[in-house]
């Protein structure tokens, strides 16, 4: 027995160091990890198979744009392992210098000679653009302000008013760059922000109202936008009338078919569809995957908002609950948007796939938001939404008939339990 190997026999969480090891794992959403991993190894494939012959033509290396984004996927990985550890509460005193930094960006960029397809986007050679930062940085902001605010939010002066401010301020710097629909995103996850926080209908519906004048005006007097909303309505009439991009976007539609021409043999690509590791990308999805492919894709994303709105039901509280509608719901509306682009459902906009699009930018910018998501769930029932928190979200919940009011009912009943079990 003295020289026999010693055996452990006790349950493993009552081990030693077993609740640290149990501790770096819990709480993660594994459903939500599988999906983010099968965008990534999906994306890598399609981004390969799309960019070798851009690539090569224009920058001399087939290679070029895959490895690029090989260097950002480990720099995006890197930052959202970070932030899953890093309690999404700290938020609330880094949103202002955060914020502050990222105005800085946008108008540094405004001030650069470098301009790039007719627009002042990026720095460093088209490497990083802040307008992608913005929108990470507009939904944590506004989460935290109208946390913060929830209780005044009735009040126009304390609550719509102060919102149109900030909005305009980073909306009107990006669209100065101009990118059309990075503005256009950010108003769109104030509003829904706005909404989910418990904001008065009639005030969602001035905003809106406010929201839709702005974008006409926008549309009439921006050369781009006018171009971009009479080649949607022309094409909307007469696909053979819509945009260049479009009518070689449907091509390659029509060439996949249901089951595509297969992995890397799409020709579209190769004959002029403009910008296919990009832009375009979707396109060359459906064209070598076919329909079934397209489907595939769009189900995961599906999975992924699904698995994110799951957290934010679940979320400790309300603060949590709003970053998470916000940033998984950011990542639909930017998956949404290029892709009706491709097929001619909406206006022209330069919205990027993601995880599919080349582009470090709008990749990090995505890998933080799911490390921020991931966090948000790794803290799922460590608390309980307060009576505040109650009396400013329920109006919400009401609306909501896919989340009812069961799960924020069960919460005050479990406060209302150990209340009486204290009292006893």
């Amino acid at each position: 027995m003295g020289t026999g190997t010693f055996v452990d026999e006790r349950p493993y969480a009552e081990r030693p160091n077993a609740s640290r090891r149990i501790g770096i794992f819990r709480g993660f959403d594994m459903p939500l990890l599988v999906a983010v991993v099968a965008l990534i190894v999906f994306g890598l494939v399609m981004l390969y198979s799309s960019s070798w012959d851009f690539s090569l033509g224009a920058y001399g290396d087939p290679m070029y744009m895959f490895d690029r984004q090989l260097i950002w996927l480990g720099f995006g990985l890197a930052i959202a392992v970070i932030l899953a550890f890093f309690d999404y509460h700290h938020w609330r005193k880094l949103v202002v210098p955060a914020m502050i930094l990222t105005i800085g960006l946008l108008m540094t960029i405004l001030l650069m000679n470098e301009i790039r397809f007719g627009a002042k986007r990026a720095f460093f050679d088209g490497s990083a653009q802040p307008s992608e930062l913005a929108k990470l940085v507009s939904i944590l902001y506004l989460s935290v302000w109208l946390y913060a605010k929830r209780q005044h939010l009735q009040d126009i002066s304390l609550g719509l008013i102060p919102l149109g401010v900030i909005l305009g301020v980073v909306g009107g710097l990006i669209y100065q760059q101009p990118d059309l629909s990075a503005a256009a995103t950010v108003f769109m996850l104030g509003g829904l922000l706005f909404f989910l926080a418990g904001g008065d209908l009639k005030q969602i519906g001035v905003l809106l109202v406010v929201a839709s004048i702005a974008a006409w005006v926008v549309a009439s007097v921006s050369i781009t936008g006018q171009q971009r909303v009479d080649d949607f309505l022309a094409g909307i009439k007469d696909p053979l009338q819509a945009s260049y991009h479009v009518r070689r976007s449907f091509e390659a539609i029509v060439n996949g078919g249901w089951f595509g021409a297969g992995l890397g043999q799409s020709q579209s690509k190769l004959t002029g569809l403009p910008v296919p590791p990009t832009d375009s990308v979707f396109a060359v999805v459906v064209e070598e995957l076919g329909w079934f492919g397209a489907v595939g894709l769009i189900s995961l994303y599906g999975f992924l908002v699904w698995r994110g709105l799951v957290i934010a039901r679940r979320a400790p509280d309300m603060l949590g609950t709003l970053l998470a509608s916000g940033l998984v719901v950011w990542i639909a509306f930017e998956a949404l948007l290029n892709m009706a682009v491709m097929v001619g459902l909406l206006p022209f906009a330069g919205n990027a796939l993601p995880f599919i699009s080349a582009g470090g930018s709008n990749l990090v910018a995505i890998l933080a938001a799911l490390g921020i998501l991931f966090n948000i769930s790794r803290q799922t029932g460590e608390g309980t939404i307060s009576d505040d928190e109650w009396r400013s979200y329920s109006a919400v919940v009401n609306l909501r008939w896919w989340n009812g009011r069961r799960s924020v009912s069960r919460t005050r009943r479990s406060q209302r339990a150990n209340r009486s079990t204290r009292e006893r």
